[in-house]
């Protein structure tokens, strides 16, 4: 196995991407999500690439346009379906024994896939889906914990001798407990304009789907407060942040993942 770089063709312009290469007939396609180039956040894409291919799949990594080494303007997640549906040519071609293309996303990458229907992919892996709108400047809109997490916290502290002796001898702010207080009793906000559009993308989706959620991020909190709590795809990681980076965390994550390449 060897990691090769190289460019392909998105339109008239070219995209940065590397291939972890491996024997096996399903492949992973990993697509970072926000501004992140191929390496991902701390090389940890890289480092779980390495990993996968070790385990027999090949992996393809790659910058969409305007990111990293790719040509082209930067036109966010929204925009991305062509540089996703050149990515699996590209993959296919370097690695023609593939059958099957499985897609993770982590994010906005997430939300990428779901927005275009899956994205011509045969298995998708979606991780803490982005469903917060942008305001005014491209800024986020409020991205709280919704009431429901909140609440969970909260009893989850309640349950901890510690944070009973924080809150007796005075090492709890009063005033950030109320408002937190206040917060978790408020009704939860209406789904996002965004998170329908997911839903209704990946509803005429055939292959498989896993939604991977790690349970102290807010991104999938927000997430999940706005989804089917009963969706048989949810997998939920607790005590994990956005980028997994615990090696408990880790392990299940790529555990995921093989179990979507292997299914």
């Amino acid at each position: 196995m060897s990691r090769l770089s190289h460019t392909f063709g998105c339109g008239s312009l070219l995209l940065a991407a590397t291939l972890d290469t491996a024997p096996g007939t399903a492949g992973l396609l990993i697509i970072s999500g926000g501004n992140e180039i191929r390496a991902g956040a701390f090389g940890g894409q890289a480092d779980m690439a390495s990993r996968i291919a070790s385990a027999g799949f090949p992996v393809f990594r790659f910058d969409r346009r305007g990111i990293g080494d790719s040509e082209g303007e930067n036109r966010g997640f929204r925009n991305s379906a062509k540089d996703i549906a050149a990515a699996i040519d590209a993959f296919r071609a370097m690695a023609p024994q593939i059958g099957r293309v499985i897609a993770f996303g982590n994010c906005d990458a997430a939300s990428a896939l779901m927005l275009a229907g899956g994205a011509g992919c045969d298995g998708l892996v979606l991780s803490n889906p982005w469903t917060i709108e942008h305001g005014e400047g491209g800024k986020a809109a409020d991205d709280t914990p919704p009431p429901a997490a909140i609440r969970a916290r909260y009893l989850e502290k309640l349950k901890n001798p510690r944070e009973i002796m924080r809150l007796l001898g005075g090492g709890v702010n009063l005033g950030k407990l109320g408002r937190g207080l206040a917060r978790s009793l408020s009704p939860a906000a209406p789904p996002s304009s965004l998170a329908q559009e997911m839903r209704e993308g990946i509803t005429s989706f055939s292959g498989d789907v896993r939604i991977l959620l790690a349970a102290a991020d807010r991104t999938a909190q927000v997430f999940e407060a706005a989804w089917d709590k009963g969706d048989p795809r949810i997998h939920r990681c607790e005590g994990a942040g956005h980028a997994y980076v615990e090696p408990a965390h880790r392990d299940w994550l790529e555990a995921q993942i093989l179990a979507a390449l292997r299914a």
